[in-house]
């Protein structure tokens, strides 16, 4: 049958990227506790394309993800990336994952457990046998605000802050490992589960904590400085201010 995909281009001009997104897959990752934990991915897999073709084989993305069975870390990912490069004879190949990991998290003090959930996302490129790994999570804080505090005779205002890490690193991190540095970094972690007693301790402790989010991306910062195995890292806080109409945002990468 006639392979149009490797047929010439009407405008020899090289694409950076072409491929498949939303997909489904059910992913094991490390969990620090259980040793694994089952969840399931969004998964987005692409190439590069010479401006002599013109198509790409869509269905080869898919084969390579079928044949993939593998646990999720930095020997499986690479193994991935390569047998994709070697399927699409491409000379660069991209993934990334985004799923939801989840700890049974105790409120502060009445110890009661419930679920929280984290949006987190594993991606990586390979070219000439290279591959650049990142982590991300997506973790959100509580922040009380220093100025409103240190004006109103009672009380300030206080909302709910997203700290958003993305990291490479020698090694292995664990996914744990970032989610208690960005929960470190704000007022107060944000539970699931909060009796009459846990809410009167988050509250005291926030207000004891007062942080705007150029506080908030310092602290993620300076954690991520600290942690031996981290080489690059990017934070972004987003705070989705209560007594505003629009929210605030602090970045940091390290160069």
């Amino acid at each position: 049958m006639e392979d149009i995909q490797n047929s010439a281009s009407k405008v020899a001009m090289p694409i950076d990227r072409v491929g498949v997104r939303d997909l489904t897959l059910p992913l094991i990752v490390r969990d620090r506790k259980a040793g694994r934990q089952h969840t399931m991915a969004r998964v987005e897999l692409s190439v590069d394309l010479p401006a002599h073709f013109k198509g790409t084989h869509m269905s080869r993305f898919v084969e390579a993800l079928g044949d993939w069975s593998e646990g999720l870390d930095y020997e499986a990912f690479k193994n991935l990336l390569t047998d994709i490069i070697h399927r699409l004879e491409a000379r660069r190949a991209h993934a990334k994952l985004t799923f939801p990991f989840c700890l049974r998290k105790p409120s502060p003090v009445s110890g009661r457990k419930g679920v929280m959930s984290y949006d987190c996302s594993v991606e990586g490129e390979l070219e000439n046998g290279e591959l650049r790994f990142t982590l991300g999570v997506k973790v959100p804080v509580m922040t009380v605000c220093p100025c409103s505090k240190a004006i109103s005779v009672e009380g300030a205002h206080s909302q709910r802050a997203v700290v958003y890490i993305r990291t490479r690193f020698k090694g292995f991190v664990w996914i744990e490992d970032l989610i208690e540095i960005a929960e470190e970094s704000g007022s107060s972690p944000v539970y699931s589960l909060l009796k009459r007693e846990d809410e009167k301790h988050v509250t005291e402790e926030s207000f004891s904590n007062p942080t705007f989010v150029e506080d908030v991306v310092r602290n993620a910062a300076n954690g991520l400085e600290n942690h031996p195995k981290i080489e690059w890292y990017k934070v972004d806080v987003e705070s989705f201010e209560s007594i505003h109409n629009h929210c605030a945002f602090a970045s940091i990468e390290k160069s």
